[in-house]
């Protein structure tokens, strides 16, 4: 029996789940009913009220109010979070696929140029590369052999909730079927059009839209905290409780706890998301570096330690080792995926090129195999090396130009790239069509084109908001923090007086400030990160580990110097 399992039969009465969440929990494909994990979260609830009331009563009196506060507040979250986060994963998850919109439609239309069956269009859509949404496509094709329904209509119906461009623009492309050549080239061209159009709406919408709420975010989670901190001593001074308990509750529980909740409601209401190409553990090009990661991140940890109890205060010593040593850890493990997305990336970026040569030297009557030898000369690395490999595999083995990019030394297993791989999927379909297929493969340069043209257009107007919120957890963020520490510090040391309140508030409120400072550096890197590029998890560790490291130097620096002058 599951965990879920035991926590719902803490609620044995009857319950009437909403649509949403029972569409979420199909999506995801989870086993557990949505009716379960609707019981199960107020079975989690009857648990939070009993260690709530037992914490206020077995608790030592020094921390009482801290344990009962955390006690009530984990079990408020883990009451939302049951029924929240399958809501949330099932809409990051239709977030992630839609961003292959643009490229299914692109694929169906290709294959409608060359041969006008809406039904073939939807299998080669569905089936030339390995992606979420030709995934789903793939389930309505197989059951439209069995119910003969159009797959490429009711998948878009499908779909319409969440992204209404892709629903007419395959209804386009399955009516251009029954249309004369002329008038099918320009359906399919309104069609590229209708999905392209409408991701650059989306998103440019979405950019516009998050502005005021990251504001938000920006100025009540982040600013305003961070300030406050230097208030604290006259708050002390003036009879208000600031106890620890009191600055654990607001600093290392509440205000994180707005964040992610924030930062998860952001990346789940993208409209759409252009990851970059997903680099596997098991890639040839990616050392085994799990252990040097562990022993310089434990090596980094230490030296943090043993040099902030040099020059700082001892609260110094836990937050220089865990930033320092995870900051360095992420950096180890994840730099060589960067590595190889760039590669892939530079591979993608000369591709327009490399189909334009070969759909020009196509038209002019040459094979789909002779163009690609002849073009693999004229392009740079590293695509033209690409193209070299597949041409001299095609040559040594005979074989047919798809599997000789899959196969010898032109193994595409080393570009996990969808794009790339859709691409020359085309080339194979597009052998046999002889000089007819050079205007289709000419079409498939322009289209990617003009995806990378969106990608680009997304990444832009999301660029000035993300770069401030990168900026801030690594840099801005960390320094005025660790200045008002020091402001708060001198403060409090200024009187002659004891200060009222927890006399052991305030000595420590160094650590309490630092460890929100180290959630800054994870979460708001993460949160910039995933809504320019999603959820990549290289790219966020780096990134995450970039901030971690400059945010606890930054921080103490900052410490140093203005206790050093105030």
């Amino acid at each position: 029996m599951t965990g879920i399992d035991r926590l719902a039969q803490l609620y044995p009465w009857s319950v009437d789940p909403d649509e949403e969440l029972r569409r979420a929990v199909v999506y995801l494909g989870w086993d557990v009913s949505a009716t379960r994990l609707v019981r199960a979260s107020y079975g989690c609830g009857i648990v939070g009220i009993g260690l709530t009331v037992g914490s206020a009563v077995l608790a030592p009196s020094g921390v009482r109010t801290l344990v009962t506060l955390v006690s009530a507040t984990l079990a408020l979250l883990a009451v939302g979070t049951l029924t929240a986060l399958p809501r949330l994963l099932a809409t990051a998850k239709r977030t992630r696929a839609l961003g292959d919109a643009p490229g299914l439609v692109g694929r169906a239309v290709l294959s409608m140029r060359l041969f006008p069956s809406p039904e073939r269009a939807a299998s080669f859509a569905a089936r030339s590369t390995e992606t979420a949404l030709s995934e789903n496509l793939e389930q309505f094709v197989r059951r439209s052999r069995a119910t003969n329904e159009d797959a490429l209509r009711s998948f878009g119906s499908t779909w319409q909730t969440w992204f209404p461009a892709l629903e007419r623009s395959l209804a386009m492309v399955a009516s251009a079927g029954t249309l004369s050549d002329d008038d099918r080239q320009d359906a399919l061209d309104r069609a590229l059009s209708v999905v392209l159009d409408g991701t650059r709406k989306q998103l440019r919408d979405f950019a516009e839209q998050i502005r005021g709420p990251v504001t938000a975010l920006y100025a009540f989670g982040i600013l305003l905290p961070t300030a406050l901190v230097a208030l604290l001593p006259a708050g002390a001074a003036a009879g208000i409780g600031v106890t620890l308990p009191a600055i654990v509750l607001v600093y290392d529980i509440a205000l994180p706890a707005v964040l992610i909740g924030a930062s998860a409601w952001l990346l789940a209401h993208r409209p759409a998301a252009f990851p970059p190409p997903p680099i596997r553990r098991s890639h040839p090009d990616v050392p085994d570096r799990i252990q040097t990661a562990a022993v310089a991140g434990c090596l980094a940890a230490v030296t943090g330690w043993f040099v902030a109890g040099l020059v700082c205060p001892p609260w110094a010593r836990p937050i220089a080792a865990l930033g320092l040593g995870v900051g360095t850890g992420l950096q180890v493990q994840f730099r060589p995926y960067l590595a190889v997305q760039k590669r892939v990336r530079a591979i993608e970026d000369g591709l327009t090129d490399a189909l334009t040569l070969v759909g020009r030297r196509v038209s002019n009557g040459r094979s789909v195999e002779s163009a690609v030898a002849n073009a693999a000369s004229a392009l740079a690395e590293p695509t033209g090396t690409v193209f070299e490999q597949a041409a001299a595999t095609q040559r040594q083995l005979q074989t047919d130009i798809e599997r000789a990019f899959h196969n010898g030394s032109g193994n595409l297993s080393a570009v996990p790239s969808a794009r790339v791989r859709e691409s020359v999927a085309f080339l194979g379909v597009a052998t046999a069509y002889g000089q007819p297929a050079g205007t289709a493969i000419l079409a498939l340069a322009d289209h990617i084109d003009e995806l990378q043209q969106v990608e680009d257009e997304a990444s832009h107007a999301l660029a000035a908001v993300c770069g401030a919120l990168r900026s801030t957890g690594a840099l801005f963020g960390p320094m005025v923090a660790g200045a008002t520490v020091a402001l708060a510090d001198g403060v409090a040391g200024a009187g002659t007086e004891p200060l009222p309140g927890d006399a052991t508030a305030l000595p420590w409120l160094g650590l309490a400030v630092g460890w929100y400072v180290l959630v800054l550096a994870v979460v708001l890197p993460t949160l910039a990160t995933g809504l320019v590029r999603g959820l990549d998890r290289a790219l966020v560790g780096v990134r995450v580990g970039q901030a971690l490291l400059s945010g606890t130097v930054v921080y103490l620096t900052a410490y140093l110097l203005v206790g050093g002058i105030a």
